[in-house]
């Protein structure tokens, strides 16, 4: 601030002013000059002149009175105008400060803002360089990205295989060469268009279907799909899968197809073969069965001669020889089975004790004929009925004791039978030993393979086919056992075959007048099918089992000798009314009886209208009825037996939940096949219910209400096998409203399903308690 300097007079008389008014301090101003005047006056009068006149003096006090006010004003107004412009001073000098400070902040603010614009432009400088690098590094990218799209493409173009995919409004969106070939469009054409625009009717459907699928279920889905393609029908499988999002939301469909014509081709040629070789096997089981069967005939009438023991030991031997190989013939016939270890094991209640006799037998002959010395050892209490398959058995025995003599050229052969209890139960243990050539070490671990032929000690391979111990081991095995070899070249083998021993009573006797059948048995359920073959088998009948219709038409077109078909109505792949047709299409099978196997006899004698049958048996099997109904058609009558007839009575039912059960069918089954094969059928009830509870869930699972249904019926027949009348029921319902209920019905009824079977088994292990 500019420091103003002013006469004290001045700094007084402006603040009078300030202090009293320009009013006041006029007067006091002007009462000042008046006395100032007459005091000056007097004093220089006095002084000049030595004396006082009053006149001169108030002439000069009049003039100063006159004067003053003029002069009082103009002070008053230069003070007032000093006041103003030091006022107006003070301000400009106040407001330059403020300006300067002003200006020192603008300037430091400028400053902060050079230095700040100058931050900002070097950063701008660096951004600039990071975006030039981004965009070099985004061109180089989008480059490779271009480089590796067009090396997928050309990858995904060239590809054998088809692809495309679809979004989630079932528009296509992409697809490869190989869809356009198989299409027989342009992508131009197929991109934008939806499958009704792309696919011919009658393929819609199940591209449809199977797309609906995946996208409810969200997982992939694998099928095989024929697709005429210029005119060639062409096979491609085909395998969707679901286009998922981060979110798990279903954003689209991507199908790959690979073309499996050859395959296809291949499978069903080797289908075809199959099935010319079955024929061809058939036919030369056919042409060796003829004389065996007359070797059968007369080795019965001779049995029915007098014999001495050693005689009718030798007959025996004789019968079971032509009845084992009778049966062989009919696996032959399914070679496959055994391809896939699928052989079939029919045991029934022997007498373990005559089994190996009738081996002893046969051995003691076979080794006779190279003068080679046979010796029997038995171990162990072997007078017990075992429920075995004799003809399995035999067959093992039969083919270890030959190999023994085949390969002993002199000492002796040994046939060692034992019967040990362990800890799981007894086990029948067979040991064949010889003197024979022996095996070498190596050769050990493949002499059970398929085809394997060991060397003898000249070191050319052994004469025989090789399959001999394969089929064997295979045997044992389905059997349950295991069989083992030991051997030292040049001093001989040993072949250790153990077999687990299920105890049983010994079979009721029963006699029938007539000849035996061949029956032909169309079942598609296992446990029905074992039922009515141990019926059958029981009443001295052989039975011949099919599993489809397919296989029953393969069977009555290679299989002469049929006197009956029992034939189920309902089959996995043909219904019985179209095998029924099928049979009498050919005149050659116009006198061959067929009868119905059916839950509803009505029924199926509606569907079987105008097609020629021998009559119907309800399921499951009465036997009664089936006795009457083999006795109208072959005159076979079934002598009386005098055995006790196992019945519950009355107070026993009223503990056990009998309102569950068919008690009728159980005790009609009982007395017929006896109690322990009835309980090994519902044994395999057991085993095979969680299966088909399974299957049922799968089907529902998979929307597939025909395998439901199918499903169904399967468990229905089987349940109805072992007397479990309200499975029955439940499952008959289930059968009934499979296609038309809703999947909260469907899975309802599966829930209540499992609870009515594990009561139903409770109180069939009640009952059955009761019979024993």
């Amino acid at each position: 601030m500019t420091d103003y300097s002013l006469s004290p007079w001045v700094r007084a008389l402006s603040s009078s002013i300030k202090r009293f008014g320009e009013f006041k301090t006029a007067a006091f101003c002007y009462a000042l000059l008046l006395s100032a005047s007459l005091i000056l006056s007097s004093m220089f009068y006095y002084v000049a002149i030595g004396e006082l006149h009053i006149v001169d003096i108030l002439a000069v006090v009049f003039f100063a009175a006159v004067v003053s006010p003029l002069i009082i004003t103009v002070l008053l107004n230069s003070v007032r105008q000093l006041d103003a412009s030091y006022a107006y001073l003070d301000s400009a000098t106040k407001q330059e400060k403020l300006l300067n400070q002003t200006l020192k902040d603008n300037i430091n603010r400028l400053n902060i803002e050079i230095d700040e614009r100058k931050m900002a432009f070097h950063a701008k400088h660096r951004a600039i360089e990071e975006l030039r690098r981004e965009i070099a590094e985004r061109k180089k990218t989008q480059q490779e990205l271009a480089q590796q799209g067009m090396l997928l493409r050309s990858i995904v173009d060239s590809s054998p295989d088809l692809f495309y995919y679809r979004d989630n409004n079932g528009v296509f969106a992409g697809c490869n060469k190989m869809f356009e070939e198989v299409m027989g469009k342009s992508s131009s054409e197929i991109i934008g268009k939806s499958a009704e625009q792309i696919f011919p009717t009658h393929f819609l459907s199940q591209v449809l279907t199977t797309d609906e699928q995946v996208e409810q279920t969200h997982k992939p889905l694998t099928i095989d799909v024929g697709y005429e393609v210029e005119g060639e029908k062409r096979w491609f499988e085909l395998r969707k899968l679901p286009f998922i999002n981060d979110e798990g939301d279903y954003i689209g469909l991507l199908g790959f197809g690979r073309d499996i014509t050859s395959r296809k081709e291949a499978a069903q040629a080797l289908e075809t073969a199959y099935k010319d070789k079955g024929k061809f096997i058939a036919t030369l089981s056919h042409e060796l069965r003829t004389p065996l069967n007359g070797i059968v005939g007369l080795t019965r009438m001779l049995l029915d001669t007098e014999m001495n023991k050693q005689q009718r030991s030798w007959c025996n031997t004789v019968f079971s020889s032509a009845e084992t190989l009778g049966n062989i013939f009919n696996d032959i016939i399914d070679l496959d089975k055994i391809d896939r270890d699928q052989l079939d094991i029919a045991t029934d209640s022997i007498n373990v004790s005559d089994f190996i006799n009738d081996v002893v037998n046969f051995a003691g002959l076979i080794a006779e004929q190279k003068e080679l010395e046979f010796n029997i050892e038995r171990n162990g209490k072997l007078d017990v009925y075992a429920l075995l398959d004799p003809t399995r058995l035999r067959q093992v025995v039969w083919n270890l004791i030959n190999n023994a003599v085949k390969f002993t050229q002199q000492g002796r052969v040994t046939l060692e039978c034992s019967r040990e209890n362990r800890e799981e139960g007894p086990w029948l243990v067979i040991k064949i030993s010889d003197t024979g050539q022996g095996i070498p070490q190596e050769q050990l671990a493949r002499i059970f393979d398929m085809y394997y032929k060991a060397p003898d000690l000249k070191g050319t391979n052994a004469i025989g086919s090789g399959i001999g111990l394969a089929v064997t081991k295979a045997l044992v095995s389905a059997m349950k056992g295991t069989i083992t070899v030991n051997s030292t070249e040049g001093e001989g083998s040993c072949f250790t075959v153990q077999i687990p021993l299920s105890l049983c009573v010994a079979p009721t006797e029963q006699s029938y007048v007539g000849r035996g059948l061949y029956i032909l048995l169309v079942e598609d359920v296992p446990l029905n099918a074992e039922i009515a073959t141990n019926l059958l088998e029981q009443r001295g009948h052989e039975v011949l089992w099919a599993e489809t219709g397919e296989d029953a038409l393969s069977f009555v077109e290679t299989e002469d000798d049929l006197d009956l078909v029992l034939l189920d109505m309902q089959l996995p792949d043909i219904n019985g009314d179209v095998v029924a047709k099928h049979i009498r299409s050919d005149s050659h099978f116009d006198k061959l009886p067929i009868v119905a196997l059916t839950a509803n006899v009505r029924s199926a004698e509606e569907e079987l209208e105008g097609i020629s049958i021998q009559g119907a048996l309800a399921k499951p099997i009465n036997t009664v009825k089936l006795d009457k109904m083999l006795a109208d058609l072959f005159d076979i009558k079934q002598a009386k037996c005098t055995e006790p007839q196992l019945k519950v009575s009355k107070e026993a039912l009223k503990e056990i939940n009998a309102h569950l059960l068919d008690v009728e069918t159980i005790e009609d089954f009982v007395n017929s096949m006896g109690l322990e094969v009835f309980k090994r059928s519902s044994q395999l009830f057991e085993k095979l219910n969680p299966q088909y509870q399974q299957e049922m869930l799968t089907s529902l699972n998979s929307n597939d209400r025909e395998e439901y249904k199918s499903v169904a019926h399967k468990l229905k027949g089987a349940a109805g096998s072992v007397g479990l009348n309200d499975v029955q029921l439940h499952a008959k319902v289930m059968e009934y409203g499979a296609i038309e209920e809703s999947d909260e019905v469907l899975q309802n009824w599966l829930d209540v399903l499992a609870d009515k079977i594990n009561e139903g088994q409770q109180a069939l292990h009640l009952f059955l308690q009761q019979l024993e």
